[in-house]
C-alpha cells in the first residue's frame, strides 16, 4: 500500500493527486493507494481519499505502507523517516497558489541533497522518482535531540 499524505494545509494540492491518478490509470502504480487529503477536495476511482484520519489512523498507514509520497512539511518527512520508509516529496509551491512562500521548496532540495528522500516536481519527474524509488536507500535518519539538549545545559550553564 502506498500512503499519500498532503497535510493539513488550509490550501489545495489536488496537483500532486492528478500525478498519482495518472500513473494508476498508466498501470506504472499497481499497489493500493491510500490519500489523508485534508483540504484538497478530489475525486478519484483509482484511490482511496479520506479528508482527515484520527492520529492511530496515520501511525497505522505510515507503519503499513510500503512507500510515503507527501507534501514538503517537515512533520510529514521526519514522520517518514523516523519510520524508516522510502519517502518521495512534491512541494507546494507558492506559484500554484498551494503555499504563501517556496519554503518547502528549500527544506525538499536540502532532504534531497542529503539523501534522505527523494523529490519531484511534476509528472516526469515523478515517474523517474518513482522508479529510482526501488532500489532506493535513504540515508537514516539520526535524532538530534541529545545534541540540542546538551547545547541547552552549556548555554544555561554559561549564563
Amino acid at each position: 500500500m502506498i500512503f499519500v499524505s498532503l497535510g493539513t494545509q488550509d490550501k489545495s494540492f489536488e496537483r500532486l493527486l492528478k500525478i498519482i491518478d495518472s500513473a494508476i490509470e498508466k498501470k506504472i502504480i499497481q499497489e493500493e493507494v491510500i490519500v489523508q487529503a485534508g483540504y484538497t477536495s478530489y475525486s478519484s476511482k483509482n484511490m482511496k481519499i479520506l479528508d482527515y484520519v484520527s492520529k492511530d489512523d496515520f501511525e497505522k498507514y505510515i507503519q503499513e505502507c510500503s512507500l510515503l509520497i507527501t507534501h514538503g512539511g517537515v512533520g510529514s518527512i521526519f514522520t517518514g523517516l523516523k519510520n524508516n520508509k522510502k519517502v518521495l516529496v512534491m512541494p507546494r509551491r507558492a506559484e500554484y497558489k498551494e503555499q504563501h512562500n517556496n519554503h518547502q521548496l528549500e527544506i525538499t532540495e536540502e532532504f534531497t541533497k542529503e539523501g534522505y528522500i527523494l523529490s519531484f516536481h511534476d509528472e516526469e519527474t515523478f515517474l523517474e522518482a518513482y522508479q529510482k524509488q526501488k532500489d532506493f536507500v535513504p540515508k537514516k535518519y539520526k535524532s538530534n535531540t541529545k545534541n540540542m539538549v546538551r547545547l541547552i545545559e552549556e548555554f544555561i550553564d554559561k549564563n
